[in-house]
This record gives structure tokens, sequence and C-alpha cells, in this order.
């Protein structure tokens, strides 16, 4: 059974900084390419960040170049995002995601697995 537990989520004031893990269980972790999501309520889930296998390649949406760092430890089975710079609209619920082990990141477009979620408010 494959499990994504994320911890790290929080109130900051903008300008800070949070760092977000998500560990993972029942899943190869290091032929899996993981990403972290976020939602607002009422809103799509959107991509933050996506990471290879090995963790050379690495994107980013747009709104976020250049603010947050996505990072893994396959050997830890973890892997994190550090946001910095935040700002009052990264408020969201921040999801880890792992898509179907195997897959290229070309290939990898819809996850196969999902966290439940931790809460991340920015206050302006």
């Amino acid at each position: 059974q494959v499990q994504l537990v994320e911890s790290g989520g929080g109130l900051v004031q903008a300008g800070g900084s949070l760092n977000v893990s998500c560990v993972a269980s029942g899943i190869y972790l290091s032929i899996t390419i993981m990403a972290w999501y976020r939602q607002v309520p009422g809103k799509q889930r959107e991509l933050v960040a996506k990471i290879t296998q090995g963790g050379r390649t690495t994107k980013y949406a747009d709104p976020v170049k250049g603010r947050f760092t996505i990072s893994r430890d396959n050997a830890k089975n973890t892997v994190y995002l550090q946001m910095d710079s935040l700002k009052p609209e990264d408020t969201a619920d921040y999801y880890c995601a792992a898509y179907r082990p195997g897959q290229l990141m070309d290939a990898a477009t819809v996850p196969l697995y999902w966290g439940q979620g931790t809460q991340v408010t920015v206050s302006s």
C-alpha cells in the first residue's frame, strides 16, 4: 500500500520561508518522478514543482520559479519543497504526488498517488 505523508506546513508571514516534507512508503521512490501540487478552495489543483528520479531535473510553475526548490533524498524516501520569499498568494493546501514508477518526465502528467495535504498560510 502506497502512502505519502506530508508535514511542515503552517502559518508564516509574507517574505518568510517554510520547508515541507513528504515521506513515501510502499513505493520504489528511486524510480518514481515526484511532485508537489497546491490547491486553493474552489480552484483546480495546480502543479508547483516536479523532480526526476535521481533529482537531476526539476520543473517549476512560473509563479514559484526562483523562490521554491524541490529536492529529494531517496535513501530517506523523502521529497522536500523549500519555499522562500513566500507571498500571500502562495496560501494553499500543498500535496505530495507520485507518478507511475518508471515513467519518464514527459509522460508523467497525471499522478498515480497523492498525499493527504498540508496547509500553508502566508499572512500579509
